[in-house]
Protein backbone atom coordinates (compact mmCIF):
# COMPACT_ATOMS: atom_id res chain seq x y z
CA UNK A 1 0.00 0.00 0.00
CA UNK A 2 1.49 3.40 -0.91
CA UNK A 3 2.69 5.47 2.02
CA UNK A 4 0.27 8.29 1.15
CA UNK A 5 -2.74 6.25 2.21
CA UNK A 6 -2.80 6.98 5.93
CA UNK A 7 -5.85 7.42 8.18
CA UNK A 8 -6.95 11.02 8.62
CA UNK A 9 -8.65 12.73 11.51
CA UNK A 10 -12.18 12.40 10.16
CA UNK A 11 -14.72 15.17 10.57
CA UNK A 12 -18.00 14.36 12.36
CA UNK A 13 -20.87 16.68 13.13
CA UNK A 14 -21.21 14.85 16.44
CA UNK A 15 -19.51 11.88 18.09
CA UNK A 16 -20.75 8.46 17.02
CA UNK A 17 -20.87 5.32 19.14
CA UNK A 18 -19.74 3.41 16.04
CA UNK A 19 -16.36 3.69 14.40
CA UNK A 20 -16.46 5.14 10.92
CA UNK A 21 -15.66 1.80 9.30
CA UNK A 22 -18.73 0.16 10.88
CA UNK A 23 -21.25 2.78 9.84
CA UNK A 24 -24.07 1.45 7.73
CA UNK A 25 -23.76 2.38 4.09
CA UNK A 26 -26.72 4.73 4.25
CA UNK A 27 -25.37 6.46 7.37
CA UNK A 28 -22.05 7.14 5.69
CA UNK A 29 -23.92 8.29 2.57
CA UNK A 30 -25.79 10.90 4.61
CA UNK A 31 -22.48 12.30 5.95
CA UNK A 32 -20.96 12.34 2.46
CA UNK A 33 -23.99 14.05 0.96
CA UNK A 34 -23.81 16.88 3.51
CA UNK A 35 -20.00 16.92 3.13
CA UNK A 36 -19.42 16.32 6.86
CA UNK A 37 -17.21 13.43 5.74
CA UNK A 38 -15.57 13.45 2.35
CA UNK A 39 -15.48 10.42 0.09
CA UNK A 40 -11.70 10.88 -0.08
CA UNK A 41 -11.38 10.66 3.71
CA UNK A 42 -13.68 7.64 3.95
CA UNK A 43 -11.89 5.86 1.09
CA UNK A 44 -8.43 6.62 2.45
CA UNK A 45 -9.49 5.28 5.86
CA UNK A 46 -10.83 2.10 4.27
CA UNK A 47 -7.61 1.53 2.33
CA UNK A 48 -5.56 2.00 5.49
CA UNK A 49 -7.77 -0.48 7.35
CA UNK A 50 -7.46 -3.01 4.54
CA UNK A 51 -3.68 -2.59 4.65
CA UNK A 52 -3.64 -3.12 8.41
CA UNK A 53 -6.02 -6.07 8.69
CA UNK A 54 -6.45 -7.95 5.46
CA UNK A 55 -3.07 -9.62 5.57
CA UNK A 56 -4.63 -11.88 8.21
CA UNK A 57 -8.20 -12.00 6.85
CA UNK A 58 -7.44 -12.60 3.14
CA UNK A 59 -10.74 -11.11 2.02
CA UNK A 60 -9.38 -9.14 -0.96
CA UNK A 61 -8.07 -10.72 -4.14
CA UNK A 62 -7.09 -7.28 -5.45
CA UNK A 63 -7.06 -3.80 -3.90
CA UNK A 64 -7.57 -1.03 -6.49
CA UNK A 65 -6.19 1.79 -4.33
CA UNK A 66 -5.28 4.46 -6.89
CA UNK A 67 -8.44 3.96 -8.94
CA UNK A 68 -10.53 4.12 -5.75
CA UNK A 69 -8.93 7.39 -4.67
CA UNK A 70 -9.52 8.88 -8.12
CA UNK A 71 -13.19 7.85 -7.96
CA UNK A 72 -13.50 9.35 -4.48
CA UNK A 73 -12.01 12.65 -5.62
CA UNK A 74 -14.42 12.74 -8.56
CA UNK A 75 -17.36 11.99 -6.25
CA UNK A 76 -16.44 14.83 -3.88
CA UNK A 77 -16.14 17.24 -6.79
CA UNK A 78 -19.53 16.25 -8.21
CA UNK A 79 -21.26 16.49 -4.82
CA UNK A 80 -19.69 19.90 -4.18
CA UNK A 81 -21.04 21.02 -7.56
CA UNK A 82 -24.55 19.87 -6.65
CA UNK A 83 -24.55 16.77 -8.87
CA UNK A 84 -25.49 14.19 -6.23
CA UNK A 85 -26.26 10.79 -7.78
CA UNK A 86 -27.86 9.07 -4.80
CA UNK A 87 -27.01 7.03 -1.70
CA UNK A 88 -24.06 5.18 -3.25
CA UNK A 89 -22.33 8.35 -4.39
CA UNK A 90 -18.84 8.42 -2.89
CA UNK A 91 -19.40 5.29 -0.78
CA UNK A 92 -16.53 2.73 -0.82
CA UNK A 93 -17.75 -0.77 -1.74
CA UNK A 94 -16.20 -3.91 -3.27
CA UNK A 95 -17.29 -6.74 -5.55
CA UNK A 96 -16.69 -10.47 -5.71
CA UNK A 97 -13.79 -11.26 -8.04
CA UNK A 98 -15.94 -12.97 -10.63
CA UNK A 99 -17.37 -9.61 -11.70
CA UNK A 100 -15.32 -8.32 -14.65
CA UNK A 101 -13.54 -4.99 -14.11
CA UNK A 102 -12.09 -3.22 -17.12
CA UNK A 103 -8.34 -2.79 -16.82
CA UNK A 104 -8.03 -4.85 -13.62
CA UNK A 105 -7.47 -8.56 -13.17
CA UNK A 106 -10.60 -10.66 -12.69
CA UNK A 107 -9.50 -14.17 -11.73
CA UNK A 108 -12.67 -15.81 -10.41
CA UNK A 109 -10.62 -17.59 -7.75
CA UNK A 110 -8.83 -19.53 -10.49
CA UNK A 111 -5.11 -19.85 -11.17
CA UNK A 112 -5.97 -20.20 -14.85
CA UNK A 113 -7.29 -16.61 -14.92
CA UNK A 114 -4.70 -14.93 -12.69
CA UNK A 115 -3.56 -12.71 -15.58
CA UNK A 116 -6.99 -12.14 -17.11
CA UNK A 117 -7.61 -8.39 -17.56
CA UNK A 118 -11.06 -7.63 -19.02
CA UNK A 119 -11.65 -4.74 -21.39
CA UNK A 120 -15.24 -4.23 -20.22
CA UNK A 121 -16.95 -3.92 -16.86
CA UNK A 122 -19.64 -6.41 -15.87
CA UNK A 123 -23.06 -4.78 -16.02
CA UNK A 124 -23.32 -4.79 -12.22
CA UNK A 125 -19.94 -3.05 -11.92
CA UNK A 126 -20.90 -0.44 -14.51
CA UNK A 127 -24.17 0.21 -12.70
CA UNK A 128 -22.41 0.67 -9.37
CA UNK A 129 -20.02 3.13 -11.00
CA UNK A 130 -22.95 4.94 -12.62
CA UNK A 131 -24.45 5.29 -9.12
CA UNK A 132 -21.21 6.99 -8.03
CA UNK A 133 -19.87 4.17 -5.83
CA UNK A 134 -16.14 3.97 -5.12
CA UNK A 135 -14.77 0.52 -5.99
CA UNK A 136 -12.11 -0.46 -3.46
CA UNK A 137 -11.26 -3.75 -5.09
CA UNK A 138 -12.12 -7.38 -5.82
CA UNK A 139 -13.07 -9.88 -3.12
CA UNK A 140 -11.71 -13.40 -2.84
CA UNK A 141 -13.80 -16.48 -3.64
CA UNK A 142 -13.58 -20.22 -4.02
CA UNK A 143 -12.27 -21.59 -7.31
CA UNK A 144 -14.81 -20.79 -10.01
CA UNK A 145 -17.31 -20.00 -7.21
CA UNK A 146 -17.76 -23.67 -6.31
CA UNK A 147 -17.08 -25.06 -2.85
CA UNK A 148 -13.32 -25.02 -2.30
CA UNK A 149 -10.43 -22.64 -2.91
CA UNK A 150 -7.72 -23.31 -5.43
CA UNK A 151 -4.70 -24.76 -3.56
CA UNK A 152 -2.65 -21.64 -4.41
CA UNK A 153 -5.08 -19.25 -2.66
CA UNK A 154 -5.26 -18.45 1.06
CA UNK A 155 -8.95 -18.70 2.05
CA UNK A 156 -10.66 -15.76 3.79
CA UNK A 157 -10.88 -16.00 7.59
CA UNK A 158 -13.97 -15.30 9.68
CA UNK A 159 -13.32 -12.03 11.57
CA UNK A 160 -15.48 -13.16 14.50
CA UNK A 161 -13.23 -16.17 15.10
CA UNK A 162 -10.79 -17.63 12.60
CA UNK A 163 -11.62 -21.22 13.63
CA UNK A 164 -15.15 -20.77 12.29
CA UNK A 165 -16.41 -21.08 8.74
CA UNK A 166 -16.61 -17.76 6.85
CA UNK A 167 -19.21 -19.07 4.38
CA UNK A 168 -18.95 -20.57 0.92
CA UNK A 169 -17.77 -18.93 -2.31
CA UNK A 170 -18.65 -15.30 -1.42
CA UNK A 171 -16.66 -15.57 1.81
CA UNK A 172 -14.39 -12.68 0.80
CA UNK A 173 -17.47 -10.47 0.41
CA UNK A 174 -18.76 -11.56 3.81
CA UNK A 175 -15.47 -11.13 5.63
CA UNK A 176 -14.65 -7.71 4.15
CA UNK A 177 -18.10 -6.26 4.81
CA UNK A 178 -18.24 -7.64 8.37
CA UNK A 179 -14.70 -6.55 9.24
CA UNK A 180 -15.24 -2.95 8.14
CA UNK A 181 -13.14 -3.25 4.99
CA UNK A 182 -15.95 -1.99 2.72
CA UNK A 183 -19.46 -0.61 3.30
CA UNK A 184 -21.20 -3.22 1.20
CA UNK A 185 -20.36 -5.79 -1.44
CA UNK A 186 -21.66 -8.02 -4.18
CA UNK A 187 -21.72 -11.79 -3.91
CA UNK A 188 -23.12 -14.60 -6.00
CA UNK A 189 -25.37 -17.45 -4.99
CA UNK A 190 -25.60 -20.77 -6.86
CA UNK A 191 -26.26 -23.06 -3.90
CA UNK A 192 -26.17 -20.63 -0.98
CA UNK A 193 -23.13 -18.44 -1.37
CA UNK A 194 -24.74 -15.11 -0.56
CA UNK A 195 -26.66 -16.62 2.32
CA UNK A 196 -23.92 -18.75 3.92
CA UNK A 197 -21.33 -15.94 4.30
CA UNK A 198 -24.02 -13.44 5.31
CA UNK A 199 -25.06 -15.79 8.11
CA UNK A 200 -21.50 -16.68 9.10
CA UNK A 201 -20.37 -13.05 9.30
CA UNK A 202 -23.47 -11.38 10.79
CA UNK A 203 -24.60 -9.60 7.61
CA UNK A 204 -27.78 -8.98 5.65
CA UNK A 205 -27.75 -10.50 2.16
CA UNK A 206 -30.31 -10.58 -0.63
CA UNK A 207 -30.40 -13.38 -3.18
CA UNK A 208 -32.67 -11.78 -5.77
CA UNK A 209 -35.06 -13.60 -8.06
CA UNK A 210 -33.20 -15.34 -10.85
CA UNK A 211 -32.92 -12.85 -13.71
CA UNK A 212 -33.60 -9.80 -11.54
CA UNK A 213 -29.89 -8.85 -11.84
CA UNK A 214 -27.87 -9.13 -15.05
CA UNK A 215 -25.13 -11.75 -15.20
CA UNK A 216 -23.36 -10.14 -18.15
CA UNK A 217 -19.63 -10.00 -17.48
CA UNK A 218 -19.81 -12.32 -14.47
CA UNK A 219 -17.94 -15.64 -14.62
CA UNK A 220 -20.44 -18.49 -14.71
CA UNK A 221 -20.52 -21.44 -12.39
CA UNK A 222 -23.97 -22.73 -13.37
CA UNK A 223 -25.88 -20.34 -15.60
CA UNK A 224 -29.44 -21.23 -14.61
CA UNK A 225 -28.59 -21.32 -10.90
CA UNK A 226 -26.32 -18.26 -10.56
CA UNK A 227 -27.75 -15.20 -8.80
CA UNK A 228 -25.86 -11.92 -8.20
CA UNK A 229 -26.87 -9.90 -5.15
CA UNK A 230 -25.85 -7.51 -2.37
CA UNK A 231 -24.30 -8.20 1.03
CA UNK A 232 -24.48 -5.36 3.54
CA UNK A 233 -24.96 -4.33 7.18
CA UNK A 234 -28.72 -3.80 7.01
CA UNK A 235 -31.77 -4.50 4.90
CA UNK A 236 -31.91 -0.84 3.90
CA UNK A 237 -28.28 -0.92 2.76
CA UNK A 238 -28.93 -4.11 0.78
CA UNK A 239 -31.96 -2.45 -0.81
CA UNK A 240 -29.82 0.52 -1.90
CA UNK A 241 -27.32 -1.81 -3.58
CA UNK A 242 -30.07 -3.86 -5.22
CA UNK A 243 -31.71 -0.69 -6.56
CA UNK A 244 -28.44 0.14 -8.30
CA UNK A 245 -27.75 -3.23 -9.94
CA UNK A 246 -31.21 -4.67 -10.74
CA UNK A 247 -33.00 -4.46 -14.05
CA UNK A 248 -33.07 -5.56 -17.65
CA UNK A 249 -29.91 -5.56 -19.74
CA UNK A 250 -29.63 -5.77 -23.50
CA UNK A 251 -26.32 -7.59 -23.04
CA UNK A 252 -27.99 -10.34 -20.99
CA UNK A 253 -31.13 -11.72 -22.66
CA UNK A 254 -31.92 -13.73 -19.50
CA UNK A 255 -32.22 -10.56 -17.40
CA UNK A 256 -35.91 -10.01 -16.73
CA UNK A 257 -37.72 -7.08 -18.32
CA UNK A 258 -39.90 -6.23 -15.30
CA UNK A 259 -39.43 -2.64 -14.12
CA UNK A 260 -37.36 -2.21 -10.97
CA UNK A 261 -39.30 -0.72 -8.06
CA UNK A 262 -37.72 1.62 -5.56
CA UNK A 263 -36.97 -0.89 -2.82
CA UNK A 264 -36.78 1.87 -0.22
CA UNK A 265 -40.19 3.35 -1.07
CA UNK A 266 -42.02 0.78 1.08
CA UNK A 267 -39.18 -0.06 3.46
CA UNK A 268 -40.84 1.81 6.34
CA UNK A 269 -44.27 0.16 5.90
CA UNK A 270 -43.66 -2.50 8.55
CA UNK A 271 -44.98 -6.06 8.52
CA UNK A 272 -48.45 -5.53 9.98
CA UNK A 273 -50.84 -7.76 8.08
CA UNK A 274 -48.16 -9.74 6.25
CA UNK A 275 -48.67 -13.51 6.31
CA UNK A 276 -45.48 -15.36 7.25
CA UNK A 277 -45.49 -19.10 6.58
CA UNK A 278 -43.68 -21.49 8.90
CA UNK A 279 -43.28 -25.24 8.48
CA UNK A 280 -42.48 -26.20 12.06
CA UNK A 281 -41.48 -29.74 11.14
CA UNK A 282 -39.14 -28.70 8.32
CA UNK A 283 -37.62 -25.94 10.46
CA UNK A 284 -36.85 -28.33 13.32
CA UNK A 285 -36.01 -31.71 11.75
CA UNK A 286 -32.27 -32.15 12.25
CA UNK A 287 -31.88 -28.48 13.21
CA UNK A 288 -29.76 -27.78 16.29
CA UNK A 289 -31.25 -26.17 19.43
CA UNK A 290 -29.49 -22.80 19.01
CA UNK A 291 -30.88 -22.38 15.51
CA UNK A 292 -34.36 -23.48 16.56
CA UNK A 293 -34.38 -21.00 19.44
CA UNK A 294 -33.26 -18.20 17.12
CA UNK A 295 -36.03 -19.05 14.61
CA UNK A 296 -38.63 -19.02 17.38
CA UNK A 297 -37.44 -15.62 18.62
CA UNK A 298 -37.48 -14.20 15.09
CA UNK A 299 -41.02 -15.45 14.51
CA UNK A 300 -42.23 -13.97 17.79
CA UNK A 301 -40.59 -10.63 16.97
CA UNK A 302 -42.35 -10.51 13.61
CA UNK A 303 -45.63 -11.52 15.23
CA UNK A 304 -45.25 -8.72 17.79
CA UNK A 305 -44.77 -6.29 14.90
CA UNK A 306 -48.15 -7.31 13.50
CA UNK A 307 -47.37 -10.13 11.09
CA UNK A 308 -49.64 -13.16 11.02
CA UNK A 309 -47.86 -16.51 11.37
CA UNK A 310 -49.33 -19.22 9.13
CA UNK A 311 -48.71 -22.94 9.62
CA UNK A 312 -47.95 -24.74 6.37
CA UNK A 313 -46.29 -27.79 4.92
CA UNK A 314 -43.41 -27.01 2.58
CA UNK A 315 -42.85 -29.36 -0.38
CA UNK A 316 -40.30 -32.12 0.17
CA UNK A 317 -36.92 -30.83 -1.03
CA UNK A 318 -35.00 -34.12 -0.86
CA UNK A 319 -35.09 -34.58 -4.63
CA UNK A 320 -34.26 -30.93 -5.30
CA UNK A 321 -31.14 -31.07 -3.13
CA UNK A 322 -30.06 -34.35 -4.76
CA UNK A 323 -30.67 -32.88 -8.22
CA UNK A 324 -28.73 -29.70 -7.47
CA UNK A 325 -25.38 -31.51 -7.59
CA UNK A 326 -25.61 -33.04 -11.11
CA UNK A 327 -27.35 -29.94 -12.47
CA UNK A 328 -24.60 -27.67 -11.17
CA UNK A 329 -21.98 -30.10 -12.48
CA UNK A 330 -23.43 -30.17 -16.02
CA UNK A 331 -23.69 -26.38 -16.16
CA UNK A 332 -20.17 -25.98 -14.75
CA UNK A 333 -18.87 -28.31 -17.46
CA UNK A 334 -20.49 -26.05 -20.07
CA UNK A 335 -19.09 -22.91 -18.41
CA UNK A 336 -15.54 -24.33 -18.47
CA UNK A 337 -15.55 -26.13 -21.82
CA UNK A 338 -13.03 -23.66 -23.32
CA UNK A 339 -10.38 -24.56 -20.73
CA UNK A 340 -11.35 -27.98 -19.40
CA UNK A 341 -10.00 -30.56 -20.04
CA UNK A 342 -7.49 -28.76 -22.31
CA UNK A 343 -5.91 -27.01 -19.29
CA UNK A 344 -6.90 -29.52 -16.64
CA UNK A 345 -3.59 -29.25 -14.80
CA UNK A 346 -4.37 -25.63 -13.84
CA UNK A 347 -7.54 -26.66 -11.98
CA UNK A 348 -7.82 -27.56 -8.32
CA UNK A 349 -9.09 -31.03 -7.46
CA UNK A 350 -12.59 -30.09 -6.26
CA UNK A 351 -13.66 -28.02 -9.26
CA UNK A 352 -12.06 -30.52 -11.65
CA UNK A 353 -14.01 -33.35 -10.03
CA UNK A 354 -17.28 -31.43 -10.38
CA UNK A 355 -16.68 -30.78 -14.07
CA UNK A 356 -15.78 -34.42 -14.65
CA UNK A 357 -19.02 -35.52 -12.99
CA UNK A 358 -20.93 -33.11 -15.19
CA UNK A 359 -19.58 -34.81 -18.30
CA UNK A 360 -20.89 -38.11 -16.97
CA UNK A 361 -24.56 -37.04 -16.63
CA UNK A 362 -26.73 -38.52 -19.36
CA UNK A 363 -29.34 -36.64 -21.37
CA UNK A 364 -32.11 -38.74 -19.80
CA UNK A 365 -30.87 -37.93 -16.30
CA UNK A 366 -30.64 -34.24 -17.15
CA UNK A 367 -34.20 -34.15 -18.49
CA UNK A 368 -35.52 -35.78 -15.31
CA UNK A 369 -33.76 -33.08 -13.28
CA UNK A 370 -35.40 -30.41 -15.42
CA UNK A 371 -38.86 -31.90 -14.90
CA UNK A 372 -38.34 -32.22 -11.13
CA UNK A 373 -37.19 -28.61 -11.04
CA UNK A 374 -40.20 -27.32 -12.95
CA UNK A 375 -42.54 -29.16 -10.59
CA UNK A 376 -40.85 -27.79 -7.47
CA UNK A 377 -40.95 -24.26 -8.84
CA UNK A 378 -44.69 -24.58 -9.41
CA UNK A 379 -45.34 -26.01 -5.95
CA UNK A 380 -43.33 -23.30 -4.20
CA UNK A 381 -44.94 -20.53 -6.25
CA UNK A 382 -48.36 -21.89 -5.30
CA UNK A 383 -47.51 -21.48 -1.61
CA UNK A 384 -47.25 -17.73 -2.10
CA UNK A 385 -50.92 -17.47 -3.00
CA UNK A 386 -51.57 -17.99 0.72
CA UNK A 387 -48.55 -16.30 2.31
CA UNK A 388 -46.35 -13.28 1.71
CA UNK A 389 -43.13 -14.61 3.22
CA UNK A 390 -41.63 -17.90 4.35
CA UNK A 391 -39.43 -18.08 7.48
CA UNK A 392 -36.69 -20.75 7.43
CA UNK A 393 -33.11 -21.37 8.63
CA UNK A 394 -30.05 -20.68 6.49
CA UNK A 395 -28.58 -24.04 7.48
CA UNK A 396 -29.42 -26.50 10.25
CA UNK A 397 -26.32 -26.10 12.39
CA UNK A 398 -25.09 -22.97 14.14
CA UNK A 399 -21.74 -21.49 13.14
CA UNK A 400 -19.85 -24.57 11.90
CA UNK A 401 -16.08 -24.66 12.31
CA UNK A 402 -13.59 -24.72 9.47
CA UNK A 403 -12.53 -28.18 10.60
CA UNK A 404 -16.10 -29.49 10.40
CA UNK A 405 -16.62 -28.00 6.95
CA UNK A 406 -13.41 -29.61 5.69
CA UNK A 407 -15.11 -33.00 6.14
CA UNK A 408 -17.85 -32.13 3.61
CA UNK A 409 -16.32 -34.24 0.87
CA UNK A 410 -16.24 -37.25 3.17
CA UNK A 411 -19.77 -36.79 4.54
CA UNK A 412 -22.48 -36.61 1.85
CA UNK A 413 -25.24 -36.29 4.44
CA UNK A 414 -23.55 -33.16 5.81
CA UNK A 415 -23.46 -31.60 2.35
CA UNK A 416 -27.16 -32.34 1.80
CA UNK A 417 -28.03 -30.91 5.21
CA UNK A 418 -26.02 -27.76 4.47
CA UNK A 419 -27.94 -27.16 1.23
CA UNK A 420 -31.40 -28.14 2.47
CA UNK A 421 -32.61 -24.55 3.00
CA UNK A 422 -30.61 -22.79 0.28
CA UNK A 423 -30.29 -24.87 -2.90
CA UNK A 424 -34.07 -25.31 -3.38
CA UNK A 425 -34.45 -21.55 -3.90
CA UNK A 426 -31.62 -21.48 -6.43
CA UNK A 427 -33.51 -24.26 -8.21
CA UNK A 428 -36.80 -22.30 -8.14
CA UNK A 429 -35.35 -18.80 -8.45
CA UNK A 430 -37.35 -17.33 -5.55
CA UNK A 431 -35.77 -14.33 -3.77
CA UNK A 432 -34.57 -14.48 -0.17
CA UNK A 433 -33.13 -12.17 2.45
CA UNK A 434 -30.74 -13.38 5.16
CA UNK A 435 -31.02 -11.52 8.46
CA UNK A 436 -28.86 -11.72 11.60
CA UNK A 437 -31.02 -13.20 14.35
CA UNK A 438 -28.79 -13.84 17.35
CA UNK A 439 -25.53 -15.29 18.59
CA UNK A 440 -24.35 -18.64 19.86
CA UNK A 441 -23.08 -19.07 23.41
CA UNK A 442 -19.59 -18.80 21.89
CA UNK A 443 -20.43 -15.38 20.44
CA UNK A 444 -20.79 -16.40 16.79
CA UNK A 445 -23.54 -14.96 14.56
CA UNK A 446 -26.81 -16.78 13.83
CA UNK A 447 -29.15 -15.91 10.97
CA UNK A 448 -32.44 -16.85 9.32
CA UNK A 449 -33.98 -16.43 5.89
CA UNK A 450 -37.19 -14.90 4.65
CA UNK A 451 -38.32 -16.06 1.20
CA UNK A 452 -40.77 -14.15 -1.02
CA UNK A 453 -42.69 -14.68 -4.24
CA UNK A 454 -40.84 -14.18 -7.51
CA UNK A 455 -39.80 -10.55 -8.05
CA UNK A 456 -41.02 -9.46 -4.61
CA UNK A 457 -37.71 -8.28 -3.20
CA UNK A 458 -39.49 -5.15 -1.99
CA UNK A 459 -41.36 -7.15 0.66
CA UNK A 460 -38.07 -8.73 1.76
CA UNK A 461 -36.49 -5.29 2.26
CA UNK A 462 -39.64 -4.09 4.04
CA UNK A 463 -39.73 -7.06 6.43
CA UNK A 464 -35.98 -6.94 7.02
CA UNK A 465 -36.12 -3.24 7.86
CA UNK A 466 -39.01 -3.82 10.27
CA UNK A 467 -37.17 -6.63 12.05
CA UNK A 468 -33.96 -4.61 12.26
CA UNK A 469 -35.88 -1.60 13.53
CA UNK A 470 -36.56 -3.43 16.81
CA UNK A 471 -33.47 -5.65 17.05
CA UNK A 472 -29.76 -4.85 17.09
CA UNK A 473 -28.17 -8.15 15.99
CA UNK A 474 -27.05 -6.53 12.73
CA UNK A 475 -25.27 -3.74 14.63
CA UNK A 476 -22.82 -5.99 16.44
CA UNK A 477 -19.39 -6.19 14.86
CA UNK A 478 -16.23 -8.28 15.15
CA UNK A 479 -12.66 -7.18 15.88
CA UNK A 480 -13.22 -3.91 17.76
Amino acid sequence: MPQSFQPLSLRYSEPSIYALHYLELTALAAHIRTREISSVDATRAQLARISALDGALHSYALVMAYAAMAQAEAADAEIAAGRYRGPLHGVPIAVKDLCQTAGFVTAGGMAIHKHHVPTEDATVVRRLKDAGAVLLGKLQLTEGAYSDHHPSIAPPRNPWHTDHWPGMSSSGSGVATAAGLCYGSLGSDTGGSIRFPSAANGLTGIKPSWGRVSRHGVFELAASLDHIGPMARSAIDAGVLLNAIAGSDEKDPTALLDPVPDYLATADHGVRGLRIGIDVAWNSDGVDPATQAMLKDAAETLRALGARLVDLRFPDVTQAVADWFPLCAVEAAVAHEATYPSRKDAYGPVLASVIESGHAVSGIEFQKIRLHRMALRGRVSALFTGIDLLLIPVHPFASPTVAAMQTLGETPTLVSALLRYTAPFDMTGHPTITLPGGFTDAGMPLAFQLVAAHMDEATLVRAGAAFQGVTAWHRRHPLD
